[in-house]
C-alpha cells in the first residue's frame, strides 16, 4: 500500500537549521544501521511483554503511525493488528533494511517511509494511534515532538510509547558516561528524562495519562512504557 503524502513542516528553527539538524540525525543512524539491525534485543522477555500489551491496545480499524521505527522489526510484528501502519524513521539506511524485511515477510497493512518525526507533517488528526518506541529521549525538543504527536492524533487517539529514562539511572552513567560517549560519537544526543518529566510533557500537550508501566524482566527497568490519550 503506498504511503500517504508527508511533508516538512516549519519548526522554531530556520528552515536551513532544521534541515541541518535532520541531516545530522540521519547521518548518525545511517552509519550504524547495519550494526543496529544485527544487535540482539537485550531483554527479549520485556520486549515480548510490551508487544503483547500494545497488541491489546490496537484494533484492525486503527490507522497507526510509528515514528522512529528503526529497521522495522516491531512494525512487522504489530502491523497485522492494525488497519494500516505507516512506519517512519529519519534514517534512509534503516528504512532500506526495513523494506527488505517487509519484502521477506509481506504485510499488506504496512508501509515504510523516511521522515524526521520532528520536522514532518503527518496530517492533522490523521491517526488513531501513534507509536514511539525508544524515541522520545532522542528528541531535540520533547515538548515540540509531543505537540506534533498530539496534532497527528484523532480525538480519543492514543500515544503508545516506551522511553529510556536516563535520569533514573546511576548518576555516573547519566552525567558522566553518556556525555563522554556522546562526545566520542558513539551515542546520539539524548535527553535526561524521568517518568515524571515524560508524564508532565504529555499532560502539557492536553493528553491524559492512561497508564505507566515497566515491562523489564532483567534487573531494574529504566524504560517507561506509557499510554496517553488525546481527549475526544
Amino acid at each position: 500500500m503506498p504511503s500517504p503524502h508527508i511533508a516538512p513542516v516549519s519548526t522554531t528553527l530556520p528552515a536551513s537549521a532544521a534541515g541541518a539538524a535532520t541531516a545530522s540525525k540521519a547521518l548518525f543512524w545511517n552509519r550504524i544501521a547495519a550494526r543496529y539491525a544485527a544487535a540482539p534485543i537485550a531483554d527479549m522477555g520485556g520486549y515480548e511483554t510490551t508487544l503483547r500489551r500494545v497488541q491489546g491496545l490496537l484494533s484492525t480499524t486503527h490507522e497507526v503511525l510509528e515514528i522512529g521505527c528503526g529497521t522495522g522489526s516491531t512494525a512487522l510484528r504489530l502491523a497485522p493488528f492494525t488497519r494500516r501502519l505507516l512506519a517512519t524513521d529519519v534514517s534512509s539506511e534503516m528504512i532500506a533494511i526495513a523494506r527488505q524485511r517487509l519484502a521477506g515477510q509481506p504485510s499488506p497493512q504496512l508501509s515504510f517511509a523516511v521522515a524526521d518525526a520532528e520536522a514532518t507533517a503527518f496530517g492533522q488528526g490523521a491517526y488513531d494511534v501513534v507509536l514511539a518506541f525508544n524515541l522520545l529521549h532522542l528528541a531535540s525538543d520533547l515538548d515540540d515532538a509531543l505537540k506534533q504527536v498530539a496534532q497527528a492524533l484523532r480525538p480519543g487517539g492514543l500515544l503508545i510509547s516506551k522511553t529510556p529514562c536516563i535520569a533514573e539511572m546511576n548518576p555516573l552513567i547519566a552525567y558522566l558516561a553518556v556525555p563522554l560517549l556522546r562526545a566520542s560519537g558513539i551515542v546520539p544526543r539524548v535527553l535526561r528524562l524521568n517518568q515524571q518529566r515524560l508524564q508532565s510533557a504529555m499532560v502539557q500537550q492536553g493528553m491524559q495519562i492512561v497508564c505507566a508501566e515497566r515491562h523489564g524482566t532483567r534487573g531494574k527497568d529504566f524504560r517507561a512504557f506509557m499510554v496517553a490519550r488525546k481527549p475526544g
